[in-house]
């Protein structure tokens, strides 16, 4: 699920139907073609490797799943990291960058259910790292940019993924409060984590990096974020998977094992 305005029921189903037929056509033709190659393939050299066939069968799977994950197929962009949180080894093959709200319940699960599964077995052992950009939704979550605010605070003093774990975890113990109420949480936060205080609070309550937060937000806009979470899965070289909204483990997983091989 992805947090922002959404169909009416009918409109999902019928929806959900026709991306069911256009992505099993797409399957069809795709690997009547991938086959057809593989054919003209085999009259010009002895034989076909395994390898060759793997690659380019994860070629295959990785566009049908970018088909079928981001249907509107707007031109390629390049995707900036910019000078955000990093997670895992900063030279891993494979990027997953996030645009993600605090105060998104959908962000929430995600990182409680969806994320320990990619850290044990991709970006702890190497082949993935993790960026986080903000991308709070203002309308919708009055406390999302505070947040966001709060954490990139805890980055100044080099605590972020510590404070952001937190902020999603107890997400249900801070979305609702008023703003006093908020800095005072955030600032007891800080606290369980040792941060310095009068450091923290002095740059939460200046609002320190509400422009950079800014940054991530016209960024994501111009990638076509409409929701969050959203995430590019890929780099430069071979591309980014767009995928929308809390997908379950076994997409990330498709994509990531589709793009180590290629």
């Amino acid at each position: 699920m992805e947090e922002h305005v959404g169909n009416t029921n009918n409109e999902t189903s019928v929806k959900t139907k026709n991306n069911t037929l256009v992505v099993g056509l797409i399957v069809v033709v795709a690997v009547a073609a991938f086959f057809a190659g593989l054919y003209v393939s085999n009259l010009n050299s002895d034989q076909v490797t395994k390898k060759e066939v793997e690659e380019a069968m994860a070629k295959l799977e990785l566009k049908i799943l970018q088909d079928r994950l981001n249907p509107s197929q707007r031109p390629a962009v390049e995707i900036s990291t910019d000078d955000d949180p990093v997670r895992g080894n900063v030279n891993a093959p494979i990027t997953i960058i996030e645009f993600s709200d605090f105060q998104c319940p959908f962000c929430a699960r995600f990182h409680i259910q969806t994320l320990p599964l990619i850290l044990d077995e991709y970006i702890n052992t190497g082949k993935v790292k993790l960026v986080y950009r903000d991308f709070p939704i203002q309308g919708a979550h009055p406390n999302a940019m505070p947040a966001a605010v709060a954490a990139e605070c805890a980055d100044e003093q080099k605590r972020f993924w510590e404070y952001h774990d937190m902020l999603f975890e107890r997400q249900n113990q801070w979305n609702k409060l008023e703003a006093f109420e908020l800095v005072s949480m955030f600032t007891q936060y800080a606290g369980e984590i040792e941060l310095n205080i009068e450091q923290f609070s002095d740059c939460l309550n200046i609002g320190r990096y509400v422009s950079e937060i800014q940054k991530d937000l016209d960024d994501g806009r111009n990638y076509g974020i409409t929701g969050t979470p959203g995430f590019f899965v890929g780099n430069a070289d071979i591309g980014f998977v767009e995928v929308k909204g809390a997908q379950p483990f076994e997409n990330f997983k498709k994509i990531i094992d589709a793009q180590l091989i290629t």
